[in-house]
């Protein structure tokens, strides 16, 4: 295995100064970081300059019902562009930087996230724009895992409204027609997203959670899903 370069070895001594503390690790020897919880990501990357040394820095986070086998920033910015590295001394400062920043937004986004009824709201809050296919799908999953039927619906019938130009897209509209049609059988949409989160997390090679509603054997249950949540959209 060929060694890292001066840049990668800088940033990724940067980031498990900042971010190991907060509980992240590092996929492989990869650039990229895992916040996990459980039902979804938080990723931090420093990605490198396609033709120099250097890095970047993009964090957000990913929702694990769309059972992936890659990562995916489903909320994210991009934080810096690249940075290109010319020496230890000019690229050291830079990488600490990057990786303060990393760790700033790491608690925002737990901060913004703590439970499935905060993602929902987030997802709801955000205009259903054409083109922007997962948005409303997973505002729509999402809607139907704190029992806003309605808000559902109309998240999901914005998917049906796309014009399928690839398999994965009719899978993913047969799935919103599946969600609609469980309506109001909030237990058949848990345990149809508890599936498809441990299925996302063996291809994404991640450790099993033990993963439950409530009213299970005394697994842990999805944060936001213990209490009577207000409908999203709703005062």
């Amino acid at each position: 295995m060929a060694p890292a370069s001066s840049a990668s070895r800088l940033v990724a001594e940067a980031a498990r100064t900042r971010l190991r503390p907060l509980g992240l690790r590092q996929r492989g020897r990869s650039r990229l970081w895992l916040d996990d919880h459980g039902w979804w990501l938080g990723l931090v990357e420093f990605p490198s300059p396609r033709w120099s040394q250097g890095s970047g820095l993009q964090v957000g986070a990913m929702w694990l019902w769309q059972d992936f086998d890659h990562f995916a920033f489903n909320v994210g910015e991009r934080l810096s562009g690249s940075e290109d590295y010319r020496s230890e001394e000019q690229f050291s400062p830079v990488a600490e930087a990057l990786a303060l920043r990393a760790h700033a937004y790491v608690r925002t986004l737990r901060a913004q996230f703590p439970d499935l009824a905060s993602v929902a709201s987030h997802l709801a809050a955000r205009p259903v724009r054409r083109g922007w296919f997962w948005e409303p799908w997973n505002a729509g999953v999402a809607a139907a895992l704190v029992g806003d039927v309605s808000l559902a619906r109309q998240r999901f019938a914005a998917v049906l409204d796309e014009e399928p130009i690839a398999p994965w897209m009719e899978d993913a509209q047969r799935t919103a027609r599946d969600l609609v049609a469980m309506g109001r059988d909030r237990d058949a949409v848990r345990a149809w997203a508890l599936s498809r989160i441990a299925s996302c997390r063996q291809k994404l090679r991640l450790a099993p959670e033990s993963l439950e509603w409530p009213g299970g054997t005394g697994a842990r249950s999805l944060p936001g899903t213990t209490r009577p949540t207000t409908p999203v959209g709703q005062p």
